[in-house]
């Protein structure tokens, strides 16, 4: 099985059609536990996300929150491991037909060898992968496998990233564009909101690939902020949290079900 990358094309494609934004969930592998972590992104996926991230738990979560950070430690804990990452896509892919991306720091995917990792992920059925750490001109090795493979290699800008820097990142990318905002330093969310509007418009100049922002969103009147000016909202910490806060495991993918179906509305303007 090659790689997804052209689902996930489609199903972007697919949105923009129908005059919305996508809805991009992002759970951590193994939380909170592996065959846990697979019902979690299976019940986001049914509760109306387009596409899945998979976070492969790092000890280093240097771009994370505490949330994140919380359920990557119990992950790893109960000993994640690679091959768990690629049982979760494979298991949640093949269930739900919808596009499964892994979002993980470089230095595990370096031990554990590029080729390996890249050749694994196509034939679990990933779609492709998001990559925060590594720079872009480190990134050939990476994108030389990935595209063998059929893989979307995602990489992430910043508002702080210059426009000369944005053309560059997204040259390199395929798939989409992560659009990070400063969360939680830049201050009240109407100022992180015009940043992250004015990261898009920037972005959007330097090419046609869709431009997905990752927030803080956590509730549908703020997913249907953000879809005016993006092509996807991308929602982590507050799935994660509904797990972490949920009494029983039963509850938590409540939760994420119930979260998903709620964002799905935003992302369509019925919020």
């Amino acid at each position: 099985m090659s790689g997804n990358v052209q689902l996930l094309d489609d199903t972007l494609a697919a949105a923009r059609s129908e005059g919305r934004a996508a809805l991009i969930a992002y759970l951590p592998a193994g939380f909170p536990t592996v065959t846990g972590g697979i019902e979690a992104v299976k019940a986001a996926l049914d509760g109306g996300a387009d596409i899945v991230e998979v976070g492969l738990p790092h000890s280093d979560p240097v771009l994370d929150g505490p949330v994140i950070q919380t359920a990557d430690d119990i992950a790893l804990r109960g000993g994640v491991k690679i091959a768990d990452v690629m049982r979760t896509v494979r298991e949640a892919h093949e269930a739900t037909g919808k596009p499964i991306l892994v979002m993980t720091y470089w230095n595990p995917i370096d031990r554990y060898g590029v080729e390996r990792f890249t050749a694994e992920l196509a034939e679990a059925g990933g779609a492709g992968c998001i990559l925060p750490d590594l720079p872009v001109q480190e990134s050939a090795l990476w994108r030389e496998h990935a595209d063998k493979h059929g893989l979307a290699t995602v990489f992430v800008v910043a508002p702080s990233s210059r426009d000369a820097r944005l053309a560059e990142i997204t040259a390199a990318g395929s798939g989409f564009v992560y659009a990070a905002s400063l969360m939680g330093v830049t201050g009240t969310r109407e100022s992180v909101g015009a940043q992250a509007e004015d990261l898009v418009r920037r972005t959007r100049t330097t090419t046609d690939t869709p431009v997905c922002v990752g927030l803080g969103v956590s509730n549908a009147v703020q997913a249907a902020e953000v879809a005016r000016f993006a092509d996807g909202v991308i929602v982590g910490s507050a799935f994660v949290k509904r797990m972490l806060d949920a009494p029983d495991d039963a509850a938590g993918l409540e939760g994420v079900r119930a979260l998903a179906a709620d964002l799905a509305k935003g992302v369509r303007g019925q919020a």
